[in-house]
């Protein structure tokens, strides 16, 4: 059985993985996005009571296992509290809190990084606050930050498959119980390899472009 027939034959399945992939990492996108750049810049605005213990934290998710960090929330958090919860909402919770962070820190490294003299400068030619940060701060910091927060989406997309490890209905766990019954793995998982292929070649190639083209050392110009 080829990697073509396999898709042919079983495509209702992985489309169904398939959307509850997709529905996890929009989850995980949309809350590390918004959340992370809000917390980056309380950080920068607070940096004692937001900033220090945001570094801290981040810090702290540096030093343990994804995996270990899912399995804390999925079994010993929900015994001590005695509750069950889904595990879909287990994953996209722990996914979404490391990204989350992950945003922040970088977030933050563009904003902590961006040179004063800009604002200074377009200070003395008359404009306002809010029009330095609208027209030099915030168009300067989003093309730096743009391709790391697009190969961090990436990788939060590859770290979706731990959540198959709790029985979460992924694309991964779908591709795991087809094997069970035709064990093909060598096709199956090709399949699968095809499916992260054609979704991260592109936004990797987008952000290695955006990469070269825009980043620079600004302090420089």
């Amino acid at each position: 059985m080829s990697v073509w027939d396999i898709l042919t034959n079983y495509y209702p399945a992985f489309l169904v993985g398939l959307f509850v992939t997709l529905k996890l990492c929009v989850i995980i996108w949309g809350s590390g996005l918004v959340l992370g750049s809000a917390l980056a810049l309380a950080g920068v605005k607070f940096p004692k009571s937001v900033g220090l213990p945001s570094r801290g934290f981040s810090f702290f998710l540096g030093g343990v296992p994804l995996i270990v960090f899912l399995f804390w929330l999925h079994y010993p958090v929900q015994a001590m509290f005695d509750v069950v919860i889904d595990p879909f909402y287990t994953a996209a919770f722990t996914l979404s809190i490391v990204n989350i962070f992950s945003v922040a820190d970088i977030v933050r490294g563009a904003l902590n990084d961006f040179p004063k003299q800009y604002l200074i400068a377009a200070k003395v030619t008359g404009l306002t606050r809010e029009q330095s940060i609208l027209r030099i701060q915030f168009p300067l910091i989003l093309r730096e930050v743009l391709p790391p927060l697009l190969l961090l989406q990436v990788a939060m997309l590859h770290t979706s498959l731990f959540a198959s490890l709790i029985s979460v209905e992924e694309i991964f766990r779908v591709a795991q119980r087809i094997n069970a019954q035709i064990y093909r793995p060598v096709e199956i998982y090709t399949a699968l390899g095809v499916f992260f292929l054609a979704v991260c070649l592109p936004i990797n190639s987008f952000a290695l472009w955006l990469k070269s083209r825009f980043i620079r050392n600004l302090s420089e110009q």
